[in-house]
């Protein structure tokens, strides 16, 4: 049978869908809206042809007001703009629904990227065994992260998900109750969520999506390649943040970790009680029922019983579960023996930990944290730190740290974030006893700058009693300078005898963690990018050099600006200089729910990662070399567009425009995620303490996504001019790695529309900011486009593009009303006798208006 094109399958299942279920859901007749659903698309319209004509959010309002409300009463104006986007966040829903529901059928599940793809293509090559060697050692770790990029109250993600199964049923009543029911939920969350809710929402798709996903495609794995052989090897990993988190949240707790791990124990508990219940109804055979029996009533004490006491040890379940399986095939004839097996690798897979939790701190934190504990040793007149110990240099420093022994005890401390971090690292030991050693077992350090951070932190889990730690401690480089650096100082580490010995007893890995978020917004796209790659090359080589495995963990977001994209490109194009054994990357915001919020995207992108790993070690091992010719010509564009992007975020309207003319200051009030926007606690405005996501994200609400692409057009405009075109023409058509980079860009370019502030190139005061900014958008696409041999921006990805278009225009309504609230209140603040009360309502239509925004966008921050 045909299959119709990929943009074909797209308009048919999921925009013509979209138009159909969305014209019942502006006709269901809700409290208090009367004519709204009516108004709706009239309003949308005027917003096209406004912005057309280069009008200003201003006046297309003030236009619609007079035309359709027949009056220009303040009032009326800001009760429509509340009621338009009550309906506009409930469109948003809906398009998500459909476009999940439709997933299977516009992506081909089984093609490019798939286990059967991986499979079929290795036999064809006469690569199985290679395959399978590979597969014995390779992993795929998701962590799982609550940043505050999407947060729908728990009842709103319970009809998306009904919505989704009822228009993949085409159950027209089903979804009419649905979309009524949608229409009179409160998508409001009256308080911020703490660091425990966020981890419940997001135990919600390990349980339903990650653990069914990660086991079917492992005992796929296990029955077509290794002929039901088990796979020793826990090929996927799930990681989590929620509640270990501590790095710029204040709010988590010892006692909120501790919690969550227990939630997390709790969880898997219950999906195997659930599996081992559905198995009891099959294996009823002599010999067999007892043991299942047995097992259903220990977890069920375990799950529904307990307050904390587990009734099973892992070993006794998988023992259990081992003796089951011998009886079903020595004397049952196998039978059932398929759904057993599928049971068996998920409890390999995820123990009683179900994901890891990752405790994380800054390392600016520690500094102080540190200085508390030196000074209360030195107090004590202990021998564990000398008097002079500041005075100390770096080496002199080192060497005493790798030397110390101690049992510190969180309440010698009055200051609270020092109890806090010596009880973190006590949480590791009492989860590992809970949880297994997999239930928490890193501790990360943000803005690591040297091996000092490094062996303080190390130091620091010492003295907690714990010589031989069973921690992994994970440095993160961010900045352009700690990437430079970073080989350096990972040397350092190697090469110290205390930190070797200890990576001897942790199977000689080295786990590195590198942020493309902050890398980005320090040293813009280009940079970030590849500083990042050279800094993975250097580190592998430099890790190679001392005999260490080392294994990077990526800190990515959603959009192209964050590390996000066509991920699995860029993991498929490393080439053999960069260690990539593992995959390792964050999943945060709306990337949970739209590349793994269902069965079919988590299967999809997980394969995708998975078949990434296996193509850059498997297919293309000698491939994917940048020459040195290549990296010549990555450095000039790296450093062009660094000194492009360093020129702009230098420029002393930088920080206002941020301030005055964006979203930025609201993220705090939007009452999605529990962390603060800012890292410290002052009134003025710091870059440095500026957070990655409401930095992306307000541009972002903007529609200028300056950090996916500013100082790429500058860069290319160089070769272009100096008549040296050809070398980045060579570069695109030859590396995949780069030909990846500059997609990303354009995917963030296809989600701008600058016709949206066009107005602000007339303000006396950002007018020729805002130029800046728009004058390299133009140079950049027209660069972009030159190079891939385009007319329009992703028209390689049709489906890609239609879908943001779709996007686009449901929220362009929600973007005027946003910009007018902004200019409303820039005016109300200029007025003689300011109305506080007024500008806290406009201010509660741009908070309303961005949370909408950004869930719409699902990668846009």
């Amino acid at each position: 049978m045909y299959t119709l094109p990929k943009i074909e399958r797209f308009n048919e299942n999921v925009l013509s869908k979209y138009n159909i279920y969305n014209s019942v859901f502006i006709t269901l007749p809700f409290d208090s809206i009367d004519n709204t659903g009516v108004l709706l698309p009239l309003f949308t319209e005027v917003c096209e042809k406004g912005f057309k004509k280069s009008e200003t959010p201003k006046e297309i309002m003030d236009f619609f007001s007079i035309k359709y409300l027949q009056t220009s009463d303040e009032k009326d104006k800001i009760d429509l703009m509340f009621r338009f986007i009550q309906y506009i966040e409930r469109q948003i829903v809906l398009f998500d629904a459909v476009e999940d529901a439709a997933f299977s059928i516009v992506n081909n599940m089984e093609g490019r990227g798939s286990l059967r793809d991986i499979k079929e293509k290795a036999e064809a090559k006469g690569k199985k065994a290679e395959l399978i060697e590979f597969l014995e050692d390779f992993n795929v770790r998701t962590v799982l992260t609550a940043h505050p990029t999407q947060f729908y109250p728990g009842s709103v993600l319970g009809i998306i998900n009904d919505l989704t199964d009822a228009i993949r049923q085409n159950n027209l009543l089903n979804i009419k109750e649905l979309l009524a029911q949608l229409g009179k939920t409160p998508f409001i969350q009256n308080e911020k969520p703490n660091p425990f809710d966020e981890a419940v929402s997001l135990i919600w798709y390990l349980e339903n999506v990650f653990y069914r996903t990660s086991g079917d495609m492992v005992h796929y794995l296990q029955k077509n390649l290794f002929q039901g052989e088990s796979i020793q090897n826990a090929l996927l990993k799930l990681g989590f943040w929620p509640g270990g988190d501590r790095d710029g949240n204040p709010f988590v707790t010892t006692e909120i970790t501790l919690k969550v791990a227990e939630r997390l124990r709790t969880s898997i508990l219950k999906c195997y009680y659930i599996e081992i219940r559905n198995l009891k109804r099959k294996l009823t055979f002599y010999n067999v029922d007892t043991l299942i029996s047995e097992l259903e009533y220990k977890l069920y004490r375990s799950v529904f019983y307990s307050k904390g006491e587990i009734f099973i040890t892992l070993e006794e379940f998988k023992a259990q579960l081992n003796k089951i399986k011998t009886i079903v095939v020595d004397q049952h004839q196998s039978l059932y023996l398929d759904q057993l097996d599928a049971l068996i690798i998920k409890v390999n897979l995820f123990g009683f930990h179900f994901a890891s939790l990752d405790i994380r701190q800054n390392s600016r934190i520690h500094d102080d944290v540190f200085k508390d504990i030196v000074d209360f040793y030195v107090n004590s007149s202990s021998s564990v730190f000398p008097s002079n110990y500041y005075d100390l240099s770096e080496e002199e420093k080192i060497a005493v740290l790798s030397n110390v022994k101690g049992s510190l005890n969180s309440t010698d401390f009055s200051n609270e974030i020092t109890k806090s971090t010596i009880e973190s690292i006590q949480a590791i030991k009492v989860i590992q006893e809970n949880n297994g050693e997999l239930g928490a077992n890193r501790y990360i350090i943000s803005n690591n700058e040297s091996a000092l951070n490094v062996m303080e932190t190390f130091a620091m889990i010492r003295l907690n009693d714990w010589e031989k730690p069973t921690v992994d401690v994970i440095p993160l480089f961010e900045s352009v300078d700690d990437l430079l650096n970073a080989h350096a100082i990972m040397e350092q580490l190697y090469t110290n005898p205390i930190y070797s010995k200890h990576l001897a007893q942790r199977e000689m890995k080295q786990t590195i963690m590198l942020g493309f978020s902050d890398g980005t917004k320090d040293g813009g796209y280009l940079m970030a990018n590849w500083s990042i790659y050279k800094a993975k090359e250097e580190l592998t080589a430099i890790s190679r050099k001392y005999g260490v495995k080392v294994i990077f963990f990526d800190g990515r977001g959603g959009p192209p600006a964050r590390g996000g994209g066509k991920t699995h490109k860029f993991y498929a194009s490393l080439g053999p200089k960069i260690e990539n054994n593992e995959i390792q990357i964050t999943v945060q915001g709306q990337t949970i729910s739209s590349n793994f919020g269902t069965l079919e995207s988590c299967r999809y992108n997980l394969e995708n990662l998975l078949s990434a790993g296996v193509t850059n070690h498997v297919f293309s091992k000698e491939q994917n070399k940048l020459s040195v010719a290549n990296k010549e010509v990555l450095d000039q564009l790296a450093n062009l567009g660094y000194t492009k992007y360093l020129s702009f975020k230098n420029h002393p309207k930088f920080i206002p425009y941020l301030e005055q003319m964006s979203t930025l200051k609201y993220y705090a009030k939007t009452n999605i995620g529990s962390r603060p926007s800012k890292r410290s606690k002052s009134a003025q405005l710091d870059f440095k303490d500026l957070r990655a996501i409401p930095f992306v994200g307000s541009w972002s609400q903007l529609k200028q996504n300056v950090p996916g692409f500013f100082g790429v057009g500058s860069a290319l405009k160089h070769f272009e001019e100096t008549d040296q075109w050809h070398k980045v023409q060579d570069l695109y058509n030859d590396s995949m790695f780069f030909k990846t980079l500059l997609e990303n860009s354009m995917m963030s370019m296809a989600k701008s529309f600058f016709p949206l502030t066009a107005y602000m190139k007339n303000d006396p005061e950002f007018g020729e900011f805002w130029q800046i900014i728009y004058d390299e958008f133009l140079e950049t696409k027209r660069l972009l486009l030159k190079i891939a041999g385009h007319k329009e921006l992703m028209e390689n990805y049709p489906d890609g593009i239609a879908s943001i278009q779709i996007r686009e225009r449901i929220v362009l309504p929600l973007l005027t009303i946003q910009q007018y609230a902004l200019l409303r209140i820039n005016e109300l603040n200029k007025e003689s006798v300011v109305n506080e009360e007024l500008i806290k309502v406009y201010e509660k239509i741009v908070t309303r208006s961005l949370f909408g925004n950004t869930n719409a966008s699902r990668n846009s921050a």
